[in-house]
């Protein structure tokens, strides 16, 4: 590894430091109320870390510096600092240095997602995603409800991590590289890729597709998560209804349809029967939950069906010619939709957070009756984020759900039939959309036209507070500008500024800063 990656590492580097002081600090002080603060540094020291890089462009070393992996980091950096207010309150059950250094570790692994240029740090960093996601659903209680969720996302995701890396094994013995901008160099070339082994391309997309469903919660790898939200913390519930799921949808921008040309013709049709199974799975079954958490796992699978229509529209856009695309692109409405719906998820999960108590959490829906008048403030903040996640103005939600239906109604070519799935879908989308507002007016309705049982006790922390605050700020100041960010989105897409024509492969080595014919750092 040359100086120059070590130096563009910068950032990951100072979260891993800071999360090793903590943990061996810990081990000598019992200070529970200083970690938070100290990770809370350590977030702002990386910040500024990147901050000096200048957005530095090109390869590296296994990394690709491009304009969707600075978009990742500085999302993953947000997410962090935001999760580490939501778990700035001492643990009930003790070890909050061991958590917050373990919930560093997890944003460090989701920036080096991001900007992964090799199939190998690619798949370590997915790990450095789920090692820390298990020690972190362990630690949030000691009951059994809890051990036995964190027992369960474990298995299952060792299973998902198994399909993924064997879809990625399919896809080094088809190129005969790990490297990102190999691989794309070799599939653009049809006579580079021998005949035998052209079957195995094909079989890595579907097994990496496959793999990455479970950490975006796509049906049907979606079971799991009703059941491990319900039995973690609010707090958890928010870690992975937002950090495996960016995860999951960068790399499958990276590896589908930024390194695997001419497979977007059949990847767009896989993902668009995904996006359809999972926003209507999701929506169907939420009608029928009381649990709290239970109800936001399968707001979450839903969800994670709109942000795969982006990327449905975006693998489409990549298969067919040039200029066939709408006014609104498919990658870059994903990577919006993916923000206000961050920011509108986590903030409600810090709400019940704030809500309850160190060893009594809120837990159902009827416990809000009568909050507009017991606890009016963050009534209001819980009214806007279900308001947001419906899609109502004049909130961030609408943005998103306008940008991703509006960049499938914009595929203007009927080249194999694609125009009227498209159409269909957007159909289907708002229909769903409907159906999920009933769900998330039900929780507003109960909060105010119905009397209150008792009131909370708001144990739950300035910390809390404040990242519930910070989200509902967020909502409201992208649903007034959302030009801000639907311009770093488009930035950041990949499929923004394709190329007219050309091989695919050559058209996004030149984005990321890569020259035809010029190997990259080995």
């Amino acid at each position: 590894m040359h100086t120059d990656t070590i130096w563009l590492l910068s950032a990951e580097i100072v979260l891993l430091v800071a999360a090793v002081s903590i943990y061996l600090a810990g081990t000598v002080f019992s200070a529970p109320k200083l970690w938070g603060a100290v990770a809370g540094g350590g977030i702002l020291l990386a910040a500024v870390a990147l901050w000096r890089l200048g957005g530095t462009m090109g390869p590296s070393g296994p990394m690709t510096l491009d304009p969707l992996a600075w978009y990742g980091r500085w999302l993953a950096l947000a997410l962090g600092a935001i999760l580490v207010l939501l778990n700035s309150r001492p643990l009930p059950t003790g070890g909050t240095a061991e958590y917050l250094g373990t919930l560093l570790l997890l944003i460090a692994g989701l920036m080096l997602v991001a900007g992964a240029g090799d199939l190998v740090l690619l798949f370590v960093s997915l790990e450095l995603i789920s090692i820390p996601t298990y020690i972190l659903l362990y630690m949030g209680r000691r009951d059994a409800a809890c051990q036995e969720s964190a027992a369960k996302y474990f298995f299952l995701s060792i299973l998902a991590s198994a399909m993924l890396l064997y879809g990625l094994s399919f896809l080094y013995g088809a190129t005969g590289s790990t490297q990102l901008t190999i691989i794309r160099r070799v599939l653009a070339d049809p006579q580079a890729v021998p005949a035998a082994f052209g079957p195995f391309v094909k079989v890595a997309m579907v097994l990496i597709i496959a793999g990455l469903s479970f950490r975006v919660t796509a049906v049907p790898f979606h079971f799991y998560a009703p059941d491990v939200y319900q039995g973690t913390t609010h707090p958890n519930a928010a870690l992975l209804s937002v950090v495996p799921k960016a995860a999951g949808l960068l790399v499958l921008v990276r590896l589908v349809l930024m390194s695997m040309p001419d497979m977007e013709f059949y990847g767009w049709r896989i993902v668009l029967a995904l996006a359809v199974a999972t926003m209507t799975v999701g929506n169907v079954l939420a009608l029928w939950q009381d649990n709290l958490r239970r109800l936001m796992a399968y707001s979450s699978v839903a969800n994670a069906g709109y942000m795969l229509i982006g990327l449905a529209v975006g693998l489409a856009g990549a298969a067919m010619p040039a200029g066939t695309l709408g006014h609104w692109d498919g990658i870059a409405a994903m990577l919006f939709y993916l923000v206000v719906y961050a920011a509108a998820t986590i903030g409600t999960f810090a709400a019940f957070t704030y809500l309850g108590r160190d060893r009594q959490q809120v837990e159902a829906v009827d416990e809000l009756a009568g909050l507009g008048r017991t606890r009016p403030l963050a009534a209001g903040a819980i009214a806007l984020f279900m308001f947001s996640l419906a899609g109502l103005p004049p909130l961030a939600g609408l943005w998103g759900k306008l940008f991703v239906l509006g960049s499938a109604l914009g595929v203007e070519t009927d080249a194999g039939g694609a125009r009227m799935w498209f159409v269909a879908v957007a159909i289907i989308g708002v229909l769903n959309a409907a159906v999920a507002a009933v769900y998330y007016l039900r929780i507003v309705a109960t909060m105010y036209f119905r009397g209150p049982l008792a009131t909370p006790k708001a144990q739950g922390g300035a910390g809390a507070w404040t990242a519930m605050m910070t989200c509902a700020t967020l909502v409201l100041a992208l649903g007034v500008f959302p030009s801000i960010l639907m311009r770093a989105s488009q930035v950041a897409s990949p499929t923004a500024q394709r190329p007219a024509a050309g091989p695919q492969g050559v058209g996004w080595a030149e984005r990321a800063g890569q020259k035809p014919g010029r190997e990259p750092h080995q």
